[in-house]
């Protein structure tokens, strides 16, 4: 299990649920979706009344909870009803705003919904990114001789847009949607370079086989996905992890974009914090180029 710190994991224990499902057993992934279906009803039960709900055993509920991240049962119940209080009152979100939209929503309750969503998806993704994490990504970002960011579908408009930032403060960058060119790409890189992979899933096979090649290539690999045990974590020296929300109507191509976009935007701007004066020169040239071209 990846480190995170203690009060954070207090305060997003839904999202950490999230983040490891893929990794979990059939019997604890029966508990983690009872737990995120309701939580505050999950907080209140015992743990053999909670292994019935799931129609499973307390040994699952046990190695569920452990997984992520507690020792005592109690307390991960008590996080648990803390953050559901959270989420509902200190985020001022009205009941039955997180169920799925359905075809009885009115445009209103599907603007709020997906307000709502979007904005507790940054807010968790903020309390579980790794600042040593994204300290280390910024300072093998900015000393880079090349960076290469691998991404496709939804994920590839996040490449794009980090591409496009870094080359504005002057860094050598290239976005790859397509497999083989960032593949072959990815195979010329070395010691002196970052190859940069997002997927949400981390278990997309085209994005996976372009980080494990740089990795092989020697390059320092960075994964920004929402499952740090997955598959592309694996071949990663350092994962931004994300906290999306998802649910069958929304889904993973829809909720990670703004979790994916946040820590883009935190990373790209460490990196021109950490070489502020040229950051500023060099987007202020960009800026007259293209402003008096502008219609």
């Amino acid at each position: 299990m990846e480190d995170i710190d203690t009060a954070a994991m207090s305060r997003a224990v839904l999202a950490r649920i999230r983040a490891l499902l893929p990794s979990l057993r059939p019997s604890e992934q029966a508990v983690a979706a009872v737990v995120l279906a309701d939580p505050e009803r999950a907080s209140s039960l015992s743990i053999g009344n909670l292994a019935d709900v799931c129609v499973t055993s307390t040994a699952s509920v046990v190695r569920f909870y452990r997984k992520v991240g507690y020792a005592r049962y109690q307390d991960f119940r008590l996080d648990l009803a803390r953050e559901a209080t959270r989420e509902r009152t200190v985020n001022d979100v009205p009941d039955g705003v997180y169920e799925d939209i359905s075809k009885t929503d009115t445009l209103h309750d599907v603007v709020a919904k997906i307000a709502a969503a979007e904005a507790m998806s940054i807010a968790d993704t903020a309390e579980l990114l790794n600042v040593d994490r994204l300290s280390q990504a910024v300072g093998a970002v900015r000393k880079a001789r090349r960076i290469d960011i691998s991404s496709v579908g939804a994920g590839a408009w996040v490449g794009q847009d980090l591409q496009q930032k870094l080359h504005r403060i002057g860094l050598v960058a290239h976005s790859w949607s397509d497999a083989h060119s960032s593949w072959t790409s990815a195979a010329l890189l070395s010691s002196d370079c970052v190859a940069i992979a997002i997927s949400h899933s981390g278990e997309t096979m085209d994005t996976v086989e372009a980080l494990r090649i740089a990795h092989d290539a020697g390059a320092t690999t960075i994964a920004i996905t929402n499952h740090g045990d997955s598959s592309l974590g694996k071949h990663a020296d350092i994962t931004l992890t994300t906290a999306a929300r998802e649910t069958p109507f929304r889904s993973g191509a829809m909720g990670s974009r703004i979790a994916q976009m946040m820590v883009v935007d935190c990373l790209f701007m460490g990196v021109a914090q950490k070489a502020y004066d040229q950051a500023v020169d060099a987007l202020g040239k960009t800026y007259a180029a293209v402003h008096p071209r502008r219609t």
